[in-house]
């Protein structure tokens, strides 16, 4: 009991993601962080306000996991406690109870304040978008998913979604086993000396591991954190990859030196006129004495190309189609196994490159892109610099 007592404390990654004020907070963390108590903290505070909170699992068995410290500590709260429903209720009049995701639509009808989906890796995607998304809408509710990884699936999605510091209501945290105080090290250890690796790197380290669908490989080695300066490339090659957006797309800009095959430049926004989008490009074409941009000319891209090529700039297009992208995308995959060059160590960049995957069509080509929901703009546009690296017709130093 006075073990107990004593983890009521929150750690230094607990209080982390309970101080967030995104509205949705993706938390992956290994066996034993306090992931649990974490999310009957937070539901419990929302109903001491008065308002409606779910704990949603799996499994109706998997939500005793959830409800048993939900009844003891609503029981302290002075809460009645109805065994039977799973349910909490708070003499303010709020409410908690635990539900289970193995029917989806069960989940419909009852407007929410918050919700924590409980081993979200688990539950089936249409359980949060069908049922408990739209559950948040009229009170503007928040949720917190909390799971260990497994794989690559949604959860996994929703998280790389999370990291990406444009997003304004979404955040996303990953913690270790480790990062736990109340775990011991030796704990730990004696896990890993137990479990196959990959069981281990999943259960205790988090790690959301790659699946057979995983296009780009090597890609931590791959990175740098060099810094440069446009004297160094003077006499070089230096070229760029442009893949276009403007509203819920993000342009993105990759600047390359084909001699010291090093990333200088990588840029990445949206919402932005096109207008400035080309003026963005042309300060780092001039900054960086850019040879030749290969940019993406589909949708708006072709008008864009144009106008900066009547503008002087050393700009090509490149029109993505499903025959013309399998070797631009496999070229990248094979520059990053053969650590052909350096890139720009980027957080989001890197998640894009992890998430992106590959489908056999029946025509036996094979087709690539972003899982839905992500982005992949700074794939093509590395993509597409590299392919201007490697390309005959970039051989010349361009000079202003």
């Amino acid at each position: 009991m006075t073990a107990y007592k004593l983890r009521t404390k929150p750690h230094d990654g607990q209080r982390q993601v309970h101080d967030s004020t995104a509205r949705f907070r993706v938390l992956a963390a290994g066996r034993r962080w306090g992931k649990t108590r974490l999310g009957v903290s937070e539901c419990l505070g929302i109903a001491s306000e008065g308002g409606r909170a779910w704990w949603v699992a799996p499994s109706y068995k998997m939500g005793a996991v959830g409800w048993r410290p939900l009844a003891n500590l609503g029981a302290r709260l002075g809460g009645e406690v109805r065994r039977g429903d799973r349910q909490v209720l708070l003499p303010c009049g709020g409410e908690v109870a635990v539900r289970s995701a193995d029917d989806p639509q069960s989940l419909r009808g009852e407007g929410l304040d918050f919700v924590v989906l409980d081993e979200c890796a688990f539950i089936s995607e249409p359980a949060w978008s069908e049922a408990l998304r739209p559950a948040l809408s009229d009170r503007l509710g928040g949720a917190l998913f909390i799971s260990t990884p497994k794989g690559r699936n949604w959860f996994w999605r929703l998280w790389t979604q999370g990291q990406d510091t444009a997003q304004d209501e979404l955040r996303s945290w990953r913690f270790p086993t480790s990062t736990n105080p109340y775990i011991a090290a030796s704990e730990i250890e004696a896990a890993r000396g137990l479990l196959p690796d990959r069981t281990f790197r999943q259960e205790y380290l988090a790690e959301f591991l790659e699946d057979a669908g995983a296009v780009f490989r090597n890609i931590r080695p791959c990175l740098h954190h060099e810094h440069t300066e446009p004297g160094r490339h003077r006499d070089h090659r230096v070229v760029a990859g442009v893949d276009w957006g403007k509203h819920l797309d993000f342009t993105s800009i990759s600047v390359v030196c084909s001699e010291c095959r090093l990333e200088l430049a990588l840029d990445r926004f949206n919402r932005i006129d096109y207008a400035f989008q080309r003026e963005r490009l042309k300060a780092l074409v001039e900054h960086w004495r850019v040879a030749d941009i290969l940019a993406e000319s589909n949708a708006m891209g072709e008008p864009v190309i144009e106008q900066l090529q009547r503008d002087g700039m050393p700009v090509r297009g490149f029109q993505t189609t499903g025959t013309s992208k399998q070797p631009l995308i496999e070229s990248l995959a094979l520059a990053f196994e053969r650590s052909e060059v350096l890139w720009i160590d980027n957080e989001v960049a890197t998640l894009e490159l992890e998430a992106y995957e590959m489908q056999p069509l029946r025509s036996g080509r094979m087709q690539y892109s972003a899982p839905e929901g992500l982005h992949d703009d700074t794939v093509i546009a590395r993509a597409l610099a590299n392919h201007a690296r490697l390309s005959a017709a970039t051989s010349r130093v361009y000079v202003y």
